[in-house]
């Protein structure tokens, strides 16, 4: 069956396929065999230098791609896929043909499945425990594009006023600092900048953010060969440059943000974007394409140039995402849960739209889709939308209250793909503790 995306839903999806590997059977796993994402990681024992390598994520192990390759286990296209990510980086593996990737996706499910033509014995030489590795990033970003695609975001955080025609007839975006993208983990250093204090004053200070938020975000990384500079993508190109999906915390001084935004956002945003480390498959993905939000009455119908039957159809992706906030006392509170398929505009438009003047798209590219809030006010994926303006600061359960985050906070965010007949994935955990401003040790 195919989903109109790219991609069939084949047997590495079937939901009774289980793994020899026990863990990655567990229901709440993030990591069963139906996803087998891609990532970078090194060896915990081997110190902070040391050089990493590439992995596949099943259960709470990783598959050592290397090592594979040593056992003849892998030939052909599984090969070269695997050549490619096996590295320090994962840049090759996003120039490898959709085949060859697929081809390794394949042979791994079978390696690691029950039943299938793998030597348990021989295999669990190759994997290695998450809790012994350092997960990093997957590669350098080449570029960064963070774009803002909730028309509910945006009309609240217009306090009122309706949404700017551009916003409902094209994805808006800015392109951020791909150097300050960073792997979950990284710790959140408070910046520091210009702003105004009280908001709406005269009165400006230097000093420390006082108005530090989170953006829950949506994530894709892009595979090449792009387009060339001058040349134009439709979507079907633009979907077939999805190489695979991660999850984005776009940290936000909203202070610095809001005292600065005359061209668009700068160091409000340039100080750290985290994302997940591993890359989750646009194949691993498959069973979860769905109907891309459509247009209610009184909104503009979608540009030509960013409409297609397929689009339509099978652009959005069913994931539920969640923000969780745990102070440094241990007192926790679900703050966000919500639905990237409410989105007002796909990955694929996204990156047609990106590409729609000419500016050429490479390999590696990042996009986000900005913060991914719903009409209810659960799925509320910011503080701003929720404490500012005229907002109630959230109660923690210990008593203490956040309208913004405070030193010491981790904020972690997560997500579920999900439909009917098919085993849940996830990818992993996207999160970072804020820390005073000045803050230099240890990062």
């Amino acid at each position: 069956m195919r989903t109109d995306t790219g991609f069939a839903v084949n047997a590495t999806h079937d939901p009774a396929r289980r793994s020899w590997l026990a863990a990655a059977n567990a229901e709440a796993q993030d990591f069963p065999i139906q996803n087998l994402p891609f990532g970078q990681f090194r060896r915990r024992a081997s110190g902070p230098g040391a050089p990493t390598q590439g992995g596949v994520a099943l259960g709470d192990e990783i598959i050592d791609l290397a090592a594979l390759l040593q056992t003849g286990l892998l030939d052909g296209l599984a090969m070269e896929a695997a050549g490619a990510a096996a590295g320090p980086s994962l840049a090759p593996l996003l120039t490898c043909a959709p085949a060859a990737v697929s081809a390794l996706r394949a042979r791994l499910s079978d390696l690691f499945c029950e039943g299938g033509p793998g030597d348990p014995a021989v295999l669990a030489s190759m994997l290695i425990p998450m809790a012994r590795a350092e997960l990093v990033m997957p590669l350098r970003p080449t570029a960064f594009t963070d774009f803002c695609t909730s028309i509910d975001h945006i009309r609240r955080m217009g306090r009122g006023n309706p949404p700017k025609l551009a916003a409902m007839t094209l994805p808006v975006a800015y392109n951020g600092r791909a150097s300050s993208v960073m792997a979950s983990g990284r710790p959140v250093v408070r910046p520091t900048g210009q702003f105004e204090t009280p908001p709406g004053s005269a009165n400006l200070a230097f000093g420390p953010e006082p108005m530090l938020d989170f953006e829950l975000e949506f994530g894709a990384w892009l595979r090449g060969p792009g387009n060339r500079l001058g040349h134009a993508l439709g979507l079907e190109e633009a979907e077939d440059l999805l190489f695979g999906c991660c999850l984005v915390n776009d940290w936000s001084a909203r202070a610095i943000q809001y005292f600065e935004m005359i061209l668009g956002p700068h160091l409000g945003k340039s100080f750290l974007t985290t994302v997940s480390p591993w890359i989750v498959t646009m194949e691993a993905l498959a069973p979860f394409r769905c109907k891309a939000r459509g247009r209610a009455e009184g909104e503009p119908e979608v540009p030509a140039y960013l409409l297609a039957g397929p689009d339509r159809s099978h652009g959005a992706i069913s994931v539920t995402l969640t923000a969780d906030l745990v102070t440094s006392g241990g007192a926790a509170l679900r703050v966000t849960e919500t639905e990237l398929a409410d989105l007002y505009w796909t990955l694929a438009q996204m990156v047609t739209h990106q590409a729609s003047g000419g500016a050429p798209l490479e390999a590696g590219d990042l996009i986000a889709t900005g913060t991914v809030s719903g009409a209810s006010e659960r799925s509320r994926a910011c503080l701003a939308e929720i404490t500012m303006p005229g907002g109630q600061a959230l109660r923690l359960p210990d008593g203490s209250e956040r309208v913004m985050l405070e030193d010491g906070d981790t904020l972690t965010i997560r997500g579920r793909a999900h439909a009917d007949g098919f085993r849940p994935i996830g990818f992993g955990d996207c999160s970072g503790t804020v820390l005073p401003a000045g803050t230099r040790a240890s990062l």
